[in-house]
């Protein structure tokens, strides 16, 4: 019977697999329209990280305005981009790490550090902009953060994640490398009577 626990040789690419979901859940929050938007009908508005839209009750039409205009805007904007960028990073470190046959746990630490300025920048970034956004934006009827913006969070909450395994993981070295041998444990002399 294989058994693959989260410390196995075999298992080595769930971590990276992990920095691959952030990162396309990082790309949904930066290129989704649905950061906010109005709760209800009638749909009046809906923003991005890098835009705000309004629009009437009877207009189709959207009339959007840049958040690039706000040094808040491009602060936030700045600070989650500058995060995915290494989050991406620490993808091709970490696909190369657990490529080599020859783990380095230092190397591998050093990716779970990264991965913890990697949440700095984009815990910054979501705070930045739901405060500045509601303070210096006029809002339209009921508005609710949405699915772009909870895709942010789920990247940072992903990739935190990933940050205490790649730090705890060289504790794990010998049971990685497959150096420790099964300890086999019996209840009763009776039953092994050859070890005596």
């Amino acid at each position: 019977m294989v058994v693959c626990g989260l410390a196995c040789w075999r298992c080595r690419w769930l971590l990276p697999l992990l920095l691959g979901l952030a990162i396309i859940m990082g790309i949904i929050a930066l290129a989704g329209r649905g950061w906010l938007e109005s709760e209800s009908e009638p749909y009046v508005q809906q923003a991005s990280l890098w835009e705000s839209c309004t629009r009437g009750e009877e207009d189709l039409n959207w009339s959007c305005q840049s958040l690039m205009d706000y040094g808040w805007g491009r602060a936030a904007a700045a600070t989650y981009l500058v995060g995915f960028v290494i989050l991406v990073i620490c993808f091709a470190l970490a696909v190369i790490a657990f490529s080599i046959e020859i783990l380095r746990f230092n190397f591998v630490r050093g990716i779970g550090g990264l991965l913890f300025v990697v949440a700095a920048f984009q815990i910054i970034g979501l705070v930045i902009y739901p405060v500045k956004f509601t303070e210096e934006i006029p809002l339209t009827g009921d508005n609710m953060f949405s699915w772009a913006y909870g895709f942010g969070w789920a990247s940072t909450v992903v990739v935190i994640g990933c940050a205490f395994f790649f730090c705890c993981l060289p504790n794990w070295e010998d049971e990685v490398l497959g150096n420790i041998k099964p300890t086999y444990y019996y209840s009763s002399p009776e039953r092994a009577p050859y070890l005596n």
